[in-house]
Formats: C-alpha cells, structure tokens, sequence
C-alpha cells in the first residue's frame, strides 16, 4: 500500500479536508463510536522541539482512538544528541510504531524523513516553514465558527515573517473562493516574497498595513500570532518588536460582533487576558478541534477512514 504522508498543506486536496472536516464533527458529535478504531496502532511523537499543544493533541488524539503513543518530547532525550541523522531516526522509529508525528527546528527535516519511512510521516511544525496541522486545526475552527470557508475577509496579525502557521494557512485558504487577506505586521515581520509571489499568482485580494484599528472592521477572522524569540538572529530585534501588537478591548470595539480571534498558542501578551471572556475568542476552542481533527487525520493516513460510516 502507497504510504501518504503530511508534509505540506497542499498534499491533501480541498475535498479530502472538506472530508476530515466532516469526520472530526462527526467524532466530536458521536466520540463512543470511535473509542477503539485504532486499537492495537501505534503513534510516535518525534519532537525535536519544545511542544505543549502539538504534542499533547496527538497523544490524546491517539489514545481517544484506542492506540497508543510512545516517543520524545526533546532532541536531547534522543539519539539525535549522540549525531543520529532524520533518516536514521525514522527508519528505525518506522519499525516501532505505525505513524509518526515529528517537529523539527530545521526547515525541510520532513521532507528529508518521507524520502526514508516506512510509516506514514505527519509534519508537527518545521522551523518557519509550514505547520499544516495547525492548519487543518484553523480551518476546522474556522468552519465551526463562522460555518464557512470562503467568502471570507481574514486578517492575519503579528509576526508574518516567521510564523509558520500563517504560511500554511493563506497557502490553504487560496484554494477557496473569495477569500481576502489582510496582512497586519511591521516592515520587518511581513510575509516572506514567496508568499506575496504565491497571493499575486492565485490573483488573491490582499493588503499590507502596519495597523490592526484601522482595518478592524472589515475582518471576518483575526489570526493572532506571537514574535517568536526563537526565531530572531539578534536579541535587540525581538525585544523592539515584541509588543508591537497587543489585542485589548478597546481596539476590539469596532469590530463585527461575530468576528472570531483565533490564535495558535502559545499567548505571551499580544493578547489581553480581558478578551478571553468575549465570545469571538475563539483560541481556546481553537485548541480543542486541534485534537479532533487530528484524530481525523490519523484515520486518514492509517487507511482507517474509509471503515468510519
């Protein structure tokens, strides 16, 4: 049987995750009739890189499905500390358990793990390259919420340059109809060319402003990031940028009432902790379908999915 992996967001078609959609509302709907679908199956969680929400909803994906997860939540409690190379590592892992999901700092480590495996490879996150989990997680969320996944206006905040998560969103959210993105960063955190090259190329409304307050009232969607530390060369810059972008009450007054903040966690400040009680804050619920369209997407990748009526 052909191994699919999870690399990119691209590597599925808009209708297989219009599908794993469905099946994880099913499983949030019906969770009994699929306590034990994965029993006797195996996940090892390979991260290479610090983790809490990424790791934690694949083993509870795993376990809810009735398998069971072995793995490292650090490279330093791997075999990659003694010089142990990606290909290595997953092959050997290959003979252990049944699917991986791996995190890697280094941007292309997935890719490199799918030339040698020969279990199906999920990519947990790759430096700032692409996050597709996550994703799927955000277009669930967003399908929950507004109830949709086109004719949306969608503001993406913050770090744009090295945030992963908002690479892989756009580059799903082209492939719907009538989306418009709004690109809210400073000069020095705005999307990578790549992604311009990508949004000019689709023909995609887009625009890039410096200010969340001025554009607020024609988002749909508001996806928070955090400036990550850890992917800055030089201290000065991360700490000059770092509270750019704080989200509060006040500059939430002109927004939709049914606009919903998203935000793939961890919060550090860019978000006010008084937002959280508004009913558009949407991250912790964010949160929640991360795990349940992940275990839709271990059916998929096992084969198991088509078993699930």
């Amino acid at each position: 049987m052909e191994i699919r992996n999870l690399i990119s967001i691209t590597d599925f078609s808009v209708e297989e995750i219009d599908k794993m959609i469905g099946v994880a509302g099913d499983i949030m709907k019906n969770p009994d009739k699929y306590i034990d679908i994965c029993k006797g199956k195996k996940l090892a969680t390979l991260f290479f890189e610090p983790s809490t929400r990424t790791r934690l909803s694949f083993e509870a994906a795993m376990l809810e499905l009735g398998g069971s997860v072995l793995g490292f939540s650090e490279a330093s409690s791997s075999s990659a500390s003694k010089g142990e190379s990606v290909s290595d590592t997953i092959r050997t892992v290959g003979c252990y358990a049944d699917i991986i999901a791996m995190r890697h700092p280094k941007e292309g480590a997935p890719i490199v793990a799918s030339r040698r495996t020969t279990v199906p490879i999920i990519n947990g996150g790759d430096g700032g390259h692409h996050h597709p989990t996550q994703t799927l997680t955000d277009l669930l969320t967003i399908t929950r919420e507004k109830g949709r996944l086109n004719n949306l206006t969608v503001g993406l905040c913050g770090d744009l340059k090295f945030g992963r998560t908002v690479h892989s969103l756009i580059e799903a959210m082209l492939r719907y109809e009538n989306v418009r993105f709004v690109l809210i960063a400073p000069p020095e955190l705005r999307v990578p060319q790549y992604i311009i090259d990508m949004l000019e190329k689709a023909g995609a409304a887009y625009k890039q402003v410096e200010t969340m307050e001025a554009v607020m009232p024609e988002l749909d969607i508001l996806y928070m990031t955090r400036v990550q530390r850890e992917r800055f060369f030089n201290e000065e810059d991360y700490i000059r940028l770092k509270d750019t972008y704080i989200l509060n009450m006040d500059k939430l007054a002109s927004a939709k009432k049914d606009m919903a903040i998203l935000h793939p966690l961890p919060r550090v400040n860019e978000i006010s902790v008084e937002v959280d009680d508004d009913p558009r804050a949407a991250y912790f619920r964010q949160a929640l379908c991360g795990k349940y369209i992940r275990m839709a997407l271990i059916l998929n990748l096992l084969n198991i999915v088509k078993e699930v009526k």
